[in-house]
């Protein structure tokens, strides 16, 4: 059998062939870019995090539990060394500061504004705090009134009294917050880009098919696959079943220009070995899920390949 991660691999390769030059509104970046393209992962036969190049681990595991616990301030990613949210608070401070709306604060790098995080509780819950992000919508999703929907733990309770359930939907996609359909005060800094997911129960084991709306190729996606691969394997436990298929369905997939050098080496590389996850049996509902109870097993991967990220998405600004 082809290794499953050629799909991955083949998909670098489609969009440097075939994709259309795509300039950010916001950040004048370009990159290659194609629409509607879907990968998929049978999680029996391995977990598929990424071994072309080493995927930073530590920070998958803490990214999802920091959406699974319901979590919008990035200084609990912060204290565990998990900085890849760190761009969007700093970039809604800078501009803050630029337009004179900051006193009494020397702060002119993003490395100083991410120390005071980690050090300083009350700055961090001034500025740390991104609202409207995937953990609080799948929490703790507002509504007209005071009350908020915890879709994540719906969708568990839907599939506990219906295994034939087609409704187990989590919508990050909210329009109130979002771009130009939101008040401007309002309006998010920082992008939704994997926006929803539907998981299904089939023959005794459990689906979960992600729709991703713009996917950073080389630097996002995978963290995203192993995100929802591991996702579906903690529900599956929940669950009370086996893990079946990630299915990672995409709108717009692109590869930036500054990545294009790392994507070439990357495809010189042969995929090896997918590792396997390990969780403990005492994660029986959502809240129970820690980092600590998951254990990755037989990760070996090809070296690290980096790149920067564009800090593309949310309100723009005129």
């Amino acid at each position: 059998m082809k290794h499953p991660e050629y799909q991955y691999l083949d998909l670098l390769k489609d969009v440097l062939k075939n994709g259309s030059v795509n300039i950010d509104r916001g950040t004048k970046v370009k990159s290659l870019s194609v629409f509607g393209r879907q990968l998929r992962f049978d999680l029996s036969a391995g977990f598929p995090l990424l071994t072309t190049k080493r995927i930073y681990w530590n920070g998958v595991l803490h990214e999802l539990y920091w959406f699974m616990s319901g979590n919008n301030n990035i200084k609990y990613l912060v204290d565990n060394n998990v900085h890849i949210w760190d761009d969007y608070p700093y970039k809604i401070y800078k501009m803050k500061n630029e337009k004179g709306k900051i006193k009494n604060e020397n702060i002119s790098t993003k490395e100083e504004f991410i120390e005071k995080i980690k050090t300083n509780k009350q700055f961090a819950m001034k500025w740390g705090v991104l609202p409207k992000i995937y953990g609080e919508l799948w929490r703790s999703w507002p509504t007209r009134g005071s009350r908020t929907i915890d879709q994540l733990k719906w969708v568990v309770t839907e599939l506990r009294e219906d295994k034939y359930a087609r409704n187990a939907i989590v919508n990050s996609w909210n329009p109130e917050y979002l771009y130009t359909m939101a008040k401007y005060e309002e309006a998010s800094r920082f992008p939704i880009c994997h926006n929803m997911y539907q998981v299904s129960i089939k023959d005794g084991k459990l689906y979960l098919q992600l729709y991703q709306r713009s996917a950073d190729l080389f630097l996002g996606v995978p963290f995203n696959i192993a995100s929802y691969a591991l996702l579906t394997i903690i529900l599956a436990q929940i669950l009370k079943v086996k893990p079946g298929e990630f299915v990672h369905t995409f709108g717009d997939a692109h590869i930036y220009e500054n990545h294009i050098t790392q994507v070439k080496e990357e495809l010189k590389r042969a995929p090896k070995p997918f590792p396997k996850i390990k969780l403990d049996k005492s994660i029986k509902e959502i809240d129970d899920f820690t980092p600590d109870k998951v254990e990755l097993i037989g990760y070996d991967p090809h070296p690290i390949l980096k790149g920067d990220l564009t800090v593309a998405g949310g309100l723009y600004e005129s």
